[in-house]
This record gives C-alpha cells, sequence and structure tokens, in this order.
C-alpha cells in the first residue's frame, strides 16, 4: 500500500540508536525526507544520514534552546517538515527502589524521558502553526503501561506520556491543525544493543517472555512498521490519541508455566 509518505519530511530524534535506525531507514524506504536527531552520536548519524540521502541535527533535548532551534534546522535542511517522531529515551541502567532512589536521579529521568519529548513537541507545533498539517508519533515502553520495579522514574516518565499527555495533546492539536494527529507506541522487549547481552541468554529471554503470548523478542523492524503505518495519512487518518503496543501481546500477568 502507498503510504502517500513520499517526498514528506520527518524529524526522528535519537535517530541513530537501534529503534532509531530502524525508523530511519523505514521512513527513506517510504521515499520520505529524514532529518537523523543526535545527542552525542555524531558520526552514526551522519553515516546514516548518507545512506538514507537525509540530513543530521544535533540537539540537547533537554535544553530548551538546543530544541527550540532543532526544528529549523529540520525545516532548513529537508525544505518542509511533516512528521516528529520522538524517540530519545533513556533508561538508567541502576536497579533503584523509590527509597533509594535520589531526587537528582529522579529529575533527570523526567528530564530525559518527558521533558524532551514536550519540548520537542512544542518546537514542532510551532512549526505546525504555520503550515496548518503535522503529525507527530511518541516512542513511549511498555513500563509506562506495567510499571516496572527498580525504574520507577522511568515508568512515571512514560506513563506520563500514554495518558495525560497524549490524550490532552491530540485535542489540542485541531487548533492549528485540523487533521493533525499524535499517537505512541509502546515496545516491550525490543533486540537493541543495550540489550544484546542479556538477550543472548535463553534463560533471561524464556523469563521475560513469560507474560508474552508471541514468545520472541521483537525487532526494531518491528516497531519502525508500527510508527511508519501510523505516520501515514492515508493508512491511519482516523487514528489519533491512541497508544499501540508492540510487544508480542504482553500482559502485566505471566502466561507460560516456564
Amino acid at each position: 500500500m502507498d503510504t502517500e509518505l513520499l517526498g514528506k519530511g520527518v524529524l526522528v530524534t535519537g535517530g541513530a540508536g537501534g529503534i532509531g535506525s530502524a525508523l530511519v531507514r523505514a521512513f527513506a524506504g517510504e521515499g520520505a525526507k529524514v532529518a537523523v536527531h543526535y545527542h552525542r552520536s555524531q558520526e552514526k548519524a551522519a553515516a546514516l544520514a548518507r545512506e538514507v540521502g537525509g540530513t543530521s541535527v544535533r540537539a540537547d533535548l533537554t535544553v530548551e534552546a538546543d530544541v527550540d532551534a532543532l526544528v529549523p534546522a529540520a525545516v532548513k535542511d529537508l525544505g518542509r517538515l511533516d512528521v516528529l517522531v520522538c524517540n530519545t529515551g533513556v533508561w538508567p541502567a541502576p536497579d533503584e527502589p523509590v527509597w533509594q532512589m535520589s531526587l537528582e536521579r529522579w529529575r533527570r529521568t523526567l528530564a530525559e524521558n518527558l521533558d524532551s519529548v514536550f519540548l520537542s513537541c512544542r518546537a514542532f507545533l510551532r512549526h505546525v502553526a504555520t503550515t496548518g498539517t503535522g503529525n507527530i508519533v511518541i516512542i513511549s515502553s511498555t513500563a509506562g503501561l506495567f510499571g516496572e520495579a527498580g525504574h520507577t522514574d522511568y515508568a512515571a516518565a512514560k506513563g506520563a506520556l500514554t495518558s495525560g499527555f497524549v490524550k490532552s495533546l491530540k485535542n489540542e492539536l485541531h487548533r492549528i491543525a485540523p487533521l493533525g494527529r499524535v499517537n505512541v507506541v509502546c515496545p516491550g522487549w525490543t533486540a537493541v544493543d543495550r540489550h544484546r547481552d542479556k538477550l543472548d541468554d535463553p534463560k533471561f529471554v524464556g523469563r521475560v517472555t513469560r507474560t508474552m503470548p508471541l514468545r520472541k523478542v521483537g525487532q526494531p523492524e518491528d516497531v519502525a512498521r508500527v510508527v511508519v503505518t501510523l505516520a501515514s495519512d492515508r493508512i491511519s487518518g482516523h487514528v489519533t490519541g491512541e497508544v499501540v503496543t508492540v510487544a508480542g501481546g504482553m500482559e502485566g500477568r505471566v502466561l507460560h508455566e516456564g
């Protein structure tokens, strides 16, 4: 099916990462012009941009001035900007229950996973206000749906995106873009580099997939295809404010004995 994304401008935050690079390639495969955002991964972002014929743009998404400059830079390089994919997120590795968690970590995690999305969406919507059209897809996490012990900070940030943020934004967006849409995608366990050592262990995979009827680990491309579908006005033009889980049917309960 023709997604009608040919020639559209797409900005992918965190575009040089595991899911991010799959997103960039998926949009480029549909003929879109893609801006690969990065913070520290300049070489990876530049290489990926060259590969897909796009551009790379830098910003620290927790710094207001950086984000405010990001969208104009993407528009300048691409010539237009129609879609924002908020993919950037940071999962703090240490397992810390609430009673041991510092306020500094809590605030940092919320800044990296929630403030960053607010600032990115705000910058993009200021552009949308001048064009009257635009579409946002936000990458959240199953942690925001089911919680994650030892990472309450991360789960709280992701949970905010899947509930109050997207539900409110969908009802504001029509004020500046009558057909503008915003949706959220929640990946579960996905085979990205930061999980590589764990996912090479069959026992670990067996344990984490006990809550999933489709007992396998997702691939970045699984997430990317869903995001492209939601970004397409032709395919998903009547879908907004929704949360789509890409996690093999994951539930908050054990479905398999072992």
